[in-house]
């Protein structure tokens, strides 16, 4: 091998070492370490315990009511985080490509709550939720607004939507205003002299061309809502009672309040995920094929 070709490979290692090293003991080591646990009754804390096989996973699928509900729960989050949050952030990302004046202030405005931390946010919103929006409704006509939106379990669903959807979709705004401004004018321009409206532009012109973005998007609004945790956290704490919990918040409170279970608390970590890995290559199947198609 040539000296000089020699020395390229080392300086591209000495650059990648860095960060592979970090994620090798902060995300491989672990992940395969909790996968190994999994199959164990270990506690935490002693250095002996037994290996049980697939019993952690038969005990939290079959035996653990309050497990299935969070997983329910998480995917009824998934849901409506994937279909609200990229609809708003593609409905502001068409709105600020149409300021040409003003297109940077509303940038900076929608996106400032994605650079607020996420458990922030949520004690943010606690004080709106329980001081502030109950006084409006009081002085002003909007009674709608004098709700337990924290306490009642019906409400509070939505108030976890709420504040996840304001923390995160500044960011996916973003994706999706790279992804417009990369659509020729030329493009938009002669579907407009062959009649087209405005939505018929979006629809058979706009969109076709930025599939690509809403794939990248779905991805991350997918993985993040599978493992939200601050939001939730912060806000409900998992309540009323368990109705609000998610599965992440689950899998803490088995490794950390019910008598230090980690092996079990491994398990529900594994059984998340391969249902990410799962719901993933859902996704990226079905929207790679309609970038295709497009």
């Amino acid at each position: 091998m040539p000296v000089k070709s020699y020395k390229h490979i080392v300086s591209l290692l000495a650059f990648v070492a860095p960060a592979f090293i970090i994620y090798l003991l902060f995300l491989l080591i672990p992940t395969i370490g909790g996968m190994y646990y999994s199959f164990t009754d270990w506690n935490g804390l002693n250095r002996n315990y037994s290996f049980i096989g697939l019993g952690n996973f038969i005990e939290a699928l079959r035996e653990d009511p309050d497990f299935v509900h969070s997983l329910l729960f998480t995917l009824k989050y998934v849901l409506f985080m994937i279909v609200l949050q990229n609809i708003f952030a593609l409905v502001l990302a068409v709105f600020i490509e149409t300021k040409t004046r003003t297109k940077g202030f509303f940038r900076t405005i929608f996106f400032m709550p994605n650079m607020i931390s996420t458990i922030i946010s949520a004690f943010m919103w606690t004080f709106v939720f329980s001081q502030v929006l109950p006084q409006i409704a009081e002085k002003t006509a909007m009674s709608f607004l004098d709700q337990l939106w924290i306490g009642d379990p019906k409400v509070s669903f939505y108030s976890i939507i709420i504040v996840s959807l304001w923390n995160g979709v500044g960011y996916m705004m973003i994706i999706y205003l790279a992804a417009l401004q990369g659509v020729p004018q030329s493009l938009k321009e002669a579907a407009v002299i062959d009649g087209a409206s405005p939505f018929q532009t979006f629809r058979k012109v706009t969109l076709p061309m930025i599939t690509h973005a809403v794939t990248i998007c779905f991805f991350l609004t997918l993985n993040g809502a599978f493992k939200v945790f601050e939001v939730v956290y912060g806000l409900t704490g998992g309540g009323p009672g368990r109705s609000t919990q998610v599965i992440t918040m689950n899998i803490y409170e088995e490794a950390f309040s019910n008598n230090f279970r980690y092996g079990y608390a491994s398990a529900k970590s594994v059984i998340l995920f391969v249902i990410i890995l799962i719901f993933t290559f859902i996704q990226i199947g079905v929207m790679k094929r309609k970038e295709v198609e497009a």
